[in-house]
């Protein structure tokens, strides 16, 4: 190929990766306050659209506080330089890719606190030489279509979680094990537990959270009902066999009091005492934040633990609806006893209840579905078509509402329904396929008997 046809393809390439930058690259500049959503901190005095390329090349970078936030791409770490971007309670969407550490030599940093932040195309950590892209997943939710690490030569790709969780469309499980495996990606610095999964947390999704050695209740990040509140923690072995693990707890609703921890003694609820769990008081609708410092060998020389987070609320109604079941019609119809359970924490009313119907078989021959009794948990389902009805629970609490469905799949006979399971085997000697070996099978045996249907001779096909 001739040098002016590779300039041509070069140049080509190049315009297509401009024009799938967006309408514009706009640079943060953070001339007027910490918030993405402040105008006079980009160029240009207006902040990314859906169609514009965020560019931050500098520390501090912008906080995403507020809901609407919104970018084509964001480059982290431009110009060689240091870059961070923070969520903390707001919402962040992005058309196409994310990339920390874009450019040679640079260290970008992603700070998940709180909120969302949701990548509808990749996230790269470390693109080019030396480059340096890391997420500290300390809270909220972090959704990506893709996660790739460490693109080029020598670049750094790391992901510490936390309180936070990261979300994956489809199945990734391989390629995050492959990362973990791989000490790119840890939880708590390594003072934790990885738990990933696909299709379990998420239906259709790959999601990986964190639990942090101490194990500590409420969860980090959590939810806890307010008013009398237990915090409870696992206690590490001691650096001695059998010697008391001595602990100190600190619980407020100020963080910066437990960050600065410019006065322990007013925060401090136990102190230097053999045991693992301590109750306090919470208030509705607020955040606390908690520490337990833990002395496993030098009663003078404590190990500092994390700060753990909840907030204290009305917990929603926890729902389950009953197992999914195989069901059949006996003469024309089958009634279904619905065994809905429900979980609530009380703290405002007494829950209700309400099952509806979702879906239905499309059976104009067939009256449609009746639920009896649909305020009771244990209502009744009455069917009459074959096909697949879903229903759902709701309770409410005065305040949340919790759900959850059950599939009743119906089909027109038991012998059909049985071939409808997963592990279905059918059984030797039903000729018929009628799920019993009886006088028909055996006739059908018998017309058959002796008969040889093998070749005589070659035959040639078309």
């Amino acid at each position: 190929m001739s040098g002016k046809m590779l300039r041509i393809l070069a140049l080509a390439m190049l315009m297509s990766l401009i024009g799938d930058a967006g309408a514009a690259v706009v640079p943060w500049n953070g001339s007027a306050d910490p918030f993405w959503s402040t105008p006079g901190n980009w160029d240009g005095s207006t902040a990314p659209t859906s169609a514009d390329t965020a560019s931050i090349g500098m520390v501090p970078g912008p906080v995403v506080a507020t809901e609407g936030a919104v970018a084509d791409i964001i480059w982290i770490g431009a110009g060689r330089a240091a870059a961070d971007l923070t969520v903390d309670g707001g919402t962040l969407t992005t058309t196409k890719w994310v990339i920390v550490g874009i450019n040679t030599g640079s260290n970008g940093t992603v700070n998940m606190k709180s909120g969302t932040f949701t990548i509808n195309s990749t996230l790269l950590l470390g693109d080019r030489e030396e480059g340096t892209g890391h997420v500290n997943l300390d809270g909220g939710v972090l959704t990506v279509n893709n996660l790739e690490m460490r693109r080029g030569a020598d670049t750094v790709g790391t992901i510490d979680v936390q309180a936070g969780t990261l979300i994956v469309n489809g199945n990734a499980v391989s390629t995050i094990q492959g990362y973990i495996d791989n000490g790119w990606i840890t939880a708590y610095n390594g003072n934790g537990t990885l738990e990933l999964d696909y299709n379990v947390t998420n239906e259709g999704k790959t999601t990986l959270t964190a639990v942090h050695k101490l194990n500590p209740s409420p969860p980090d990040g959590g939810v806890a009902s307010s008013g009398d509140t237990q915090l409870s923690w696992t206690l590490p072995d001691p650096r001695v066999p059998g010697q008391a693990v001595l602990v100190d707890v600190y619980f407020t609703d100020d963080y910066d009091a437990l960050w600065t921890f410019v006065d322990p003694q007013a925060i401090q609820v136990t102190g230097k005492q053999n045991v693992n769990s301590v109750v306090v008081q919470t208030q509705p609708k607020t955040a606390y934040y908690w520490a337990v410092d833990t002395y496993i060998g030098d009663p003078n020389d404590p190990i500092i633990g994390p700060i753990f987070s909840f907030v204290a609320d009305n917990r929603a109604p926890e729902v389950n609806a009953g197992a999914d079941v195989v069901s059949w019609l006996q003469d024309g119809v089958r009634t279904r006893n619905l065994n809905g359970s429900v979980t609530d924490d009380g703290a405002i009313q007494l829950y209700t209840v309400q099952w509806t119907l979702v879906s239905e078989p499309d059976d104009p021959d067939s009256p449609d579905a009746v639920i009896a009794d649909s305020t009771a948990e244990n209502a009744s389902v009455t069917m009459s078509a074959v096909g697949r009805y879903v229903l759902q629970l709701d309770a409410f609490d005065g305040e949340y509402t919790g759900s959850d469905t059950v599939t009743i799949s119906v089909y027109a006979d038991s012998c059909e329904a049985t071939k409808a399971l997963p592990d279905y085997q059918p059984v030797v000697g039903d000729l018929n396929g009628d799920c019993k070996v009886d006088d028909l099978d055996l006739a059908l045996l018998e017309e058959n008997w002796l008969k040889d249907i093998s070749l005589t001779e070659e035959v040639e096909l078309d």
